[in-house]
């Protein structure tokens, strides 16, 4: 990344929408957004940590209401909200924490909901080889909230499910029930 050529963009883009950068309020603005996208579009490192299975568990293993904060990729605004991430083990088991980092590394780029929901659970099934995947995003778009239609409290729910949860419908329920986001 080149901040100090983002800040320059910065500056211009609020110059360019009648902002008065002499203001003492908005002299900062331009760095200060310029870091601010920077940290929003840089996800933090983390290895994928599995162990193996060695209790044979195959029951669902999921984490709940773990953060999602994203761009809308056709706006830039954000969009805000909670994902669920669950598997059901093969041979190997996850670190929990690394299913959220596995949300925010994703989540860190401009992208559409529905590819984000899909690029987890992929990714988990592509790593993990898992029996099951499954992922849950429920967000409100500030680009539908803030502008356009307006609709301030409204969300939308995505869900990505693979393997043994989108095959059988009685796992599918009982995932999406134990999400906590269906509700």
């Amino acid at each position: 990344m080149d901040l100090d050529a983002a800040e320059r963009a910065a500056g211009e883009f609020l110059a360019a929408l009648g902002m008065d950068l002499n203001a003492v309020h908005l002299q900062r603005s331009p760095a200060r957004m310029a870091q601010a996208w920077a940290q929003m579009l840089t996800p933090r490192e983390f290895n994928l940590t599995t162990f193996p299975n060695e209790e044979e568990y195959d029951q669902l293993v999921m984490v709940r209401d773990i953060p999602v904060r994203s761009l809308c990729e056709h706006h830039l605004l954000p969009f805000t909200g909670r994902a669920c991430v669950g598997y059901l083990p093969g041979e190997r088991i996850v670190g929990l924490s690394k299913l959220a980092r596995i949300v925010e590394h994703f989540s860190c780029r401009p992208q559409t909901q529905e590819r984000l929901t899909g690029q987890i659970a992929s990714w988990l099934q592509q790593e993990l080889n898992p029996r099951a995947v499954g992922v849950v995003i429920a967000a409100e778009h500030s680009c539908m909230t803030l502008r356009g239609v307006n609709t301030p409290g409204t969300s939308t729910v995505t869900s990505a499910l693979l393997g043994h949860l989108r095959r059988s419908p009685s796992a599918r329920q009982e995932f999406l029930s134990f999400s906590g986001l269906m509700n």
